[in-house]
């Protein structure tokens, strides 16, 4: 394989994940495209990026499609990161009781929705049969790791311990004494589900209470944001909330949305 990117294929890449999967990549993260995708490259044994270029263009359907996608996924999770977020969720949940549901749009490697189900037990308890928590994401590699649970040891150590205690299990590894899995009364709180969110339409069970989109919507551009906004309060109950990354901001937007804190907007009443 050759050792250089250039710039030609480099601006076809940035435009084929934008037509693909709406991610807007800038021109200078050059070197980040070329290392995400060249193990890729060596492992089809191409010699350029033209070739690998042509290949997706070739059909698509093609399966290469989603390793293209979830090669160039930037997936950053923590539990209860953006903490003062699930406070505000503790309240709407217990204000509407049993029966409320939650869109989770970028489960990654599952930290969030896990997060979002050990709050929503916490405040209602299981009073829900079936999932309570719709968890997407366009990369299937890092959902299935969500859907396995298993994490290490460090990963949970912000939790208190009777979060601990009450939602993980250690592994049964001699090899791997240093990982945990999440309890069934939490795995069975989620349906995990592939989902490109710029795709025309979403097969998913709506309405929702609260749907969380935290740091997705900059990687996007100002249309994409603005038609992800409007479909999204489409899905919500009346007074529903939407969950942002503390970056994204939409109070200049023509959006059905108003702010109601620290990134939390809910549904207005005149745009329903």
């Amino acid at each position: 394989m050759q050792n250089k990117m250039t710039q030609p294929e480099l601006n076809k890449i940035i435009e084929m994940i934008h037509r693909r999967a709406g991610i807007v990549i800038a021109s200078h993260r050059k070197d980040m495209v070329y290392n995400r995708l060249a193990p890729r490259l060596r492992e089809l044994t191409l010699d350029t990026f033209s070739q690998y270029i042509q290949m997706l263009e070739g059909s698509s359907d093609n399966r290469e499609w989603q390793i293209f996608i979830n090669a160039l996924t930037t997936n950053l999770t923590s539990f209860f990161r953006e903490t003062y977020h699930f406070p505000i969720l503790a309240e709407h949940a217990r204000q509407r009781g049993a029966g409320y549901s939650v869109w989770c749009t970028a489960a990654s490697t599952g930290e969030e929705p896990y997060s979002i189900a050990m709050t929503l037990d916490e405040v209602l308890g299981q009073t829900m049969i079936g999932p309570r928590i719709l968890a997407t994401d366009i990369d299937t590699q890092v959902l299935e790791k969500a859907r396995q649970g298993t994490y290490r040891l460090s990963d949970i150590n912000n939790l208190t311990q009777a979060q601990k205690k009450s939602y993980f299990l250690r592994r049964n590894d001699n090899d791997r004494p240093d990982l945990v899995k999440v309890r069934p009364v939490l795995q069975n709180a989620v349906q995990f589900q592939p989902l490109n969110l710029i795709a025309a339409e979403w097969d998913i069970p709506a309405p929702f209470d609260a749907i969380f989109c935290r740091n997705v919507m900059i990687y996007f551009d100002k249309s994409t944001q603005s038609r992800l906004l409007n479909r999204f309060a489409k899905l919500l109950k009346p007074g529903g909330l939407l969950f942002v990354g503390h970056s994204e901001q939409f109070n200049n937007m023509d959006s059905p949305f108003r702010l109601k804190g620290r990134s939390v907007y809910r549904l207005a009443k005149d745009r329903v």
